[in-house]
């Protein structure tokens, strides 16, 4: 398997080894995933989830990595099995997950399974405090997989999944 021809990124090389063990470019690659109607945010509810729109919120995310020798790769998809690709996919590609999974955070037991499976890095990110929220969203079987889950900072939480994710990264690197 060829690697993976990320912009601004130097390949380290293939790995025969498909597993976490180490990502395959230089800076470490974070992909953030988020999840259905996310993509209208700006002018969904922007009571609720303010006016940034996804678009600022990537570069929000860019700028962060950038700060921290990170890259990313951001993603948007309304469709749970496209996000279970993914996570699948960023075994090969991928030093850890950043993902607001939305609404399938509290129903998608694949999704779930997939982040287990994905043995990286997971930092769970919301725009709202879900706690705050109706019944229904307190509980988030994402949150079984991630090593760590922000929410209520809106756009900034992001930043701070970023930087969780950098943390993690390296305590790993020293040990």
């Amino acid at each position: 398997m060829a690697p993976l021809a990320v912009p601004n990124c130097t390949v380290l090389g293939a790995a025969a080894d498909t597993s976490a063990d180490a990502p395959l470019v230089n800076p470490p690659l974070i992909l953030v995933l988020n999840g259905p109607n996310l993509n209208m945010l700006g002018t969904r509810e922007p009571a609720l989830y303010g006016s940034d729109t996804l678009d600022d919120i990537e570069a929000l995310c860019a700028e962060t990595a950038d700060a921290l020798d990170l890259a990313i790769d951001f993603r948007q998809s309304n469709l749970e099995g496209e996000l279970i690709s993914w996570v699948q996919e960023a075994r090969s590609i991928a030093a850890g997950i950043v993902i607001n999974p939305a609404g399938y955070s509290h129903t998608s037991v694949a999704l779930m399974d997939a982040l287990k499976a994905s043995d990286l890095p997971i930092v769970e990110v919301h725009l709202t405090n879900i706690h705050r929220r109706e019944a229904f969203r307190h509980h988030s079987y994402v949150s079984h997989a991630a090593n760590g889950v922000i929410c209520g900072l809106g756009p900034h939480g992001y930043a701070l999944a970023l930087r969780g994710i950098a943390g993690i990264l390296a305590e790993a690197e020293e040990n």
